[in-house]
């Protein structure tokens, strides 16, 4: 792909740590950091483009709308951060008044063929309503859902199990948050089921069955603890975001589980929201969504999980 120009709109501390992580990478070959605070995205740009001799050559600038005219990627990061004791959620209302002027101040310009990329909390609601917004086509408007989530699943079973979390195949679905629901049916290591390993390792008294219970626990909690001991999440949601585009930049057709828009799924229990499932993520954003045979539990918890956002979508679209 001869365009591989990303936009980052919000230059805190997730929108500065995604620029960082890109810098280090050859995927990217034009970032545009935008942000309220002019000079802060200016002093980013400049301290990126100084160590520009230790990586692949690239140019780096802050910039303005306009600049999203021929962008592949739009990432938005903008929005006021989580504090302590506070739920995804709770976010809703501050963020939404956040977007509405982002969304105004980028649809003039922005390439009809661009994916935009949603990262600020609550992540499924936002990307719903950047897309309504947008009115393009709601595969090109993804939000990074719950990938970060099951990469923190995967790394804790890993680290019980002793296995490179790289031979876990796990994932984490439905909202990016408290309703998340770990598909342990599907789950496997090395090729095997995840009851069967456990069963095998002999490790645990009831087969696995409380630690599998705990582990989920731990990743729902993980967020809470990294701000409650450092006051924002940013490195892992950086590399999480920078899969994302690197899948969309190289076309790579990874399976991740961003967040996209269902329509009509599970028999009509799940019908126009966004929440996370494995998708195939390409150059056009979402291609498809991929349906493993998950239990009746867990497609249960999933629409218990929809339900609850559709709740708060039905919130702001009756405000």
């Amino acid at each position: 792909m001869n365009n591989r120009k990303v936009v980052i709109i919000g230059d805190g501390m997730v929108g500065s740590s995604i620029a960082f992580t890109m810098l280090q990478q050859e995927t990217v070959n034009d970032l545009v950091i935008i942000d309220i605070n002019k000079r802060k995205a200016e002093g980013d740009a400049l301290d990126l483009m100084q160590g520009m001799p230790f990586v692949t050559p690239k140019k780096i600038r802050a910039g303005e709308y306009p600049d999203i005219k021929d962008a592949h990627v739009v990432i938005i990061t903008a929005g006021v951060a989580q504090k302590e004791g506070e739920t995804r959620l709770d976010l809703l209302k501050k963020n939404l008044q956040v977007f509405d002027s982002i969304i105004n101040s980028m649809k003039p310009y922005l390439n009809r063929k661009a994916v935009v990329l949603v990262v600020t909390n609550p992540v499924d609601i936002l990307t719903y309503f950047t897309q309504q917004k947008l009115g393009i086509n709601h595969n090109q408007v993804i939000g990074s859902g719950t990938v970060l989530d099951t990469a923190r699943l995967k790394t804790a079973i890993a680290e019980h199990t002793h296995v490179d979390p790289r031979n876990v195949h796990t994932f984490v679905i439905g909202e990016h948050g408290d309703s998340e629901v770990a598909a342990y049916s599907v789950t496997t290591i090395g090729g095997i089921p995840i009851s069967r390993y456990c069963l095998q390792c002999g490790g645990c008294k009831d087969g696995g069955d409380s630690l599998l219970l705990n582990l989920h626990e731990d990743v729902k909690k993980a967020a809470y603890e990294i701000i409650n001991k450092k006051g924002a999440t940013y490195y892992a949601v950086a590399l999480a975001v920078n899969f994302i585009v690197k899948a969309i930049l190289n076309d790579y057709k990874s399976v991740l589980t961003v967040s996209t828009l269902m329509r009509n799924e599970y028999d009509g229990r799940i019908d126009d929201v966004y929440l996370s499932v494995p998708c195939i993520v390409g150059q056009n954003g979402v291609e498809r969504i991929l349906y493993p045979n998950y239990s009746k539990e867990e497609i249960d918890k999933l629409v218990e999980s929809s339900n609850i956002l559709k709740a708060q979508i039905a919130l702001y679209k009756n405000s």
